[in-house]
């Protein structure tokens, strides 16, 4: 038998993005024929999509983790890698998508109701597409972004016009499997409905769907009993409907005070949705009056129930006294909620350009050093992150994307000086306002950059001299101590 599951925590990570292609066009005759380096693939979205056939999550509670294919990387000859595929979650109707937090990201009603739930990364750009007058040949290309990855909360609210509220063993059950093709499990104990039943009921030209819920209790609200499991099934409902026993024999329990108990806990459940359920329209079912005692004493209560403006059923579900009058009565009252709702639009584009003095990154002093800086933003962050930072020409074109962007202006603005540490995305360094956007560039070897030549990495030429030397036999300290004489040598010379 399958298990209802109305609430479920997820995991969804997106795919990464590919890399770049670095790569020359070669073939005979033409040793060196421009750069030819595909894009990479983006990675895959992750999406919650409404599927009518789905009711319940159950299929997240046994596996929360959600992942979607990454994008392929680059290759020669102008290939692009391939595009990461989209995982798509099938979710049933009415599921509310929240964060960790509890902000609510998206309400999904209706079919086909789509949901970004992780947005996949960026594949990267190859040396073709990085070509330009000034970096005819790139000698790097970008790296692909990583994906996102949330925690996310998913709840089924359901769907329904009528909701049956009332305490437990009430005959909300029995109610709606005579109104409707639904078959609910019916027993003479409390809490017999542990998960919601829906069903169609028809009224003539009216069609509705009835919720039966699980028994509420007083302290409903706080969380006693099935609580909020119980609560969250009526927000959509248009029509609540307090099904009262008048033929309990619990002491202390009378129509009267099961219909005040039963406000009190909806006006208590969350300050959001107090007003909304306030104003809803509410109905009264007297049930039982197959039984004489509870005849008699509907009769005592009816003036009173009626006094508050509320409209009064009394129905027994063993005998069908007086549904047919509460059938079309609850047609008749989501006819009208659905006439006062608004036509519905269709879904517009929204455009919403950047201002014109947005310049799309901040720059803050780094709390833990007055004297350093953080810069923060979309582009300075992703640019961060398609950045290979063994590659000095990569990092040279990182500096100048920085410098037209005005990252180095606002720096200095901010009163930077050179060597003030700036940290962009988790990555620190020393600030050398040396590369200021629209002076001409002074391009060197592939994959090197002369504004870095006092970099203390270690160059290519100096990592094939050092593996040339291993080869002949010359041990390793020995190795570096010849580069470096031999580097020193190299500088006497030229100067």
């Amino acid at each position: 038998m399958s298990r209802f599951v109305d609430r479920a925590v997820i995991h969804v990570a997106a795919g990464n993005g590919g890399n770049g292609c670095a790569s020359v066009h070669r073939e005979k005759f033409k040793p060196l024929g421009g750069p030819d380096g595909g894009n990479g693939g983006n990675g895959g979205d992750v999406l919650l999509v409404v599927d009518p056939n789905v009711h319940t999550l159950l299929d997240f509670h046994f596996r929360p983790h959600a992942r979607a294919s990454n994008g392929k990387h680059g290759q020669g000859s102008n290939r692009a890698g391939a595009v990461g595929e989209p995982l798509e979650l099938k979710v049933p109707d009415g599921t509310v998508v929240l964060s960790k937090d509890g902000e609510v990201l998206a309400d999904l009603v209706g079919p086909g109701t789509t949901f970004v739930a992780a947005k996949g990364g960026r594949g990267g750009l190859g040396n073709a597409a990085l070509a330009s007058k000034a970096r005819k040949a790139p000698g790097f290309a970008l790296l692909g972004e990583e994906g996102e990855a949330h925690d996310l909360v998913l709840e089924l609210r359901s769907v329904a016009d009528v909701g049956l509220v009332g305490f437990p063993s009430a005959g909300k059950s029995s109610l709606i499997s005579v109104l409707s093709a639904a078959k609910p499990k019916i027993a003479d104990y409390p809490f017999t409905t542990l998960v919601p039943n829906l069903g169609v009921v028809t009224a003539g030209e009216t069609s509705f769907t009835m919720a039966d819920v699980p028994g509420l209790i007083p302290g409903a609200s706080e969380g006693k009993g099935l609580g909020l499991d119980f609560l969250r099934h009526i927000d959509r409902c248009a029509v609540l409907v307090h099904v009262v026993d008048c033929a309990t024999y619990e002491p202390g329990r009378d129509p009267i005070s099961d219909v005040d108990a039963l406000e009190d806990e909806l006006a208590n459940y969350t300050p959001s949705l107090g007003d909304e359920l306030a104003k809803r329209p509410r109905v009264v079912v007297l049930n039982k009056m197959d039984v004489p005692e509870a005849a008699e004493l509907a009769e005592l209560v009816r003036p009173d129930l009626e006094e508050r403006g509320l409209r009064v059923f009394e129905v027994s579900t063993a005998t069908h006294q007086g549904l047919r009058e509460l059938t079309f009565a609850l047609g008749e009252l989501v006819a009208e909620h659905r006439a006062s709702q608004p036509p519905q639009q269709p879904k517009r584009i929204v455009l919403r350009p950047a201002a014109v003095n947005d310049t799309g990154f901040t720059v803050e002093t780094d709390p833990e050093d007055p004297d350093a800086f953080i810069v923060r933003g979309e582009r300075p962050e992703r640019w961060i992150a398609q950045t290979n930072f063994d590659n000095d020409e990569a990092v040279g074109y990182l500096a100048d994307r920085l410098a037209r962007l005005g990252v180095e202006e606002a720096l200095a603005k901010a009163g930077a000086k050179p060597g003030s540490a700036v940290t962009i995305a988790g990555v620190t360094f020393d600030w050398e306002p040396s590369t200021p956007a629209g002076v001409a560039m002074q391009l060197g070897g592939r994959g090197t950059d002369v504004r870095l030549d006092q970099s203390a990495r270690v160059s290519a030429a100096e990592r094939k001299r050092a593996r040339q030397l291993r080869r002949d036999g010359v041990p390793e300290d020995d190795a570096d101590d010849l580069t470096d004489s031999d580097d020193l040598a190299s500088d006497e010379g030229s100067s």
